[in-house]
């Protein structure tokens, strides 16, 4: 799975935690209303709501944030109501991004996607010309001491994921997208209890960038569809060589 060596090698260039927390709070936020508008505010019988809610807590979202997502969502609180919108598009060198978000506003939402893009050499695609190249995957996180490397794979497969990989922080099972929560339930039964799950999009060829300056352009058109308040998720096919991933570090 070409995403997990990509951020395990370009993670450790983005070391701005607190705004990053701050995005993840954000995120989180995002997520639990999206599912308590989909499927009403009880996590005992959605359990969207209920993963979303989990994934909160582990990343330590503050109880009142978690209770407001849901009240947005179930439309207590008012106000326009937010929607799941995907945009696809080309990034510098023809790279490949998928971008989810939540937004109240769809308008306003499409036109900053195509100011940025345009603004950093890329465009906006049209619906499927980008996502044909990406496989739909479960993503689960566990921490690496949650259980022993020479393990995790015995009990990814007993669990019924499809792939394991692991580094020294943490293990990370991949699933068909609709074993994801039947995977995870496994998991907690066992008593390993995922750092988070969700939908993933894996690129199938990831596209290998050897040029600095291009990497550096990427890696800035990355950050910020990242940092744009209605994203949820942004996928890419870009890697980043060693080479050069060295010269970003340094």
């Amino acid at each position: 799975m070409a995403g997990h060596n990509k951020w395990s090698k370009v993670k450790h260039i983005k070391a701005r935690v607190d705004v990053i927390r701050g995005r993840v709070f954000s995120k989180c936020a995002h997520e639990i209303a999206l599912a308590a508008r989909a499927g009403g505010g009880d996590p005992s019988t959605n359990s969207r709501l209920r993963t979303a809610i989990d994934n909160a807590k582990a990343v330590s979202t503050p109880k009142e944030n978690i209770e407001r997502a849901i009240k947005k969502g179930t439309g207590e609180l008012g106000g326009t109501a937010i929607q799941e919108v995907t945009y696809e598009a080309y990034g510098p060198s023809g790279t490949a991004f998928i971008i989810e978000m939540a937004t109240d506003n769809i308008n306003r939402t499409a036109q900053d996607m195509r100011t940025i893009f345009t603004k950093n050499n890329g465009s906006v695609a049209t619906p499927g010309s980008v996502s044909y190249q990406f496989d739909r995957k479960g993503e689960i996180r566990l921490a690496a001491e949650s259980v022993a490397e020479d393990r995790i794979m015995d009990v990814a497969i007993e669990a019924g994921a499809d792939d394991v990989q692991s580094d020294e922080s943490e293990h990370i099972l991949y699933t068909a997208p609709n074993e994801l929560g039947t995977v995870a339930n496994a998991l907690r039964a066992a008593g390993l209890p995922p750092v988070s799950e969700k939908l993933v999009s894996i690129a199938q060829n990831p596209a290998v960038v050897s040029d600095l300056e291009t990497a550096k352009q990427i890696l800035r058109l990355y950050d910020i569809l990242d940092d744009y308040a209605d994203t949820l998720n942004v996928f890419t096919n870009f890697e980043v060589a060693d080479d050069v991933l060295e010269q970003l570090g340094d």
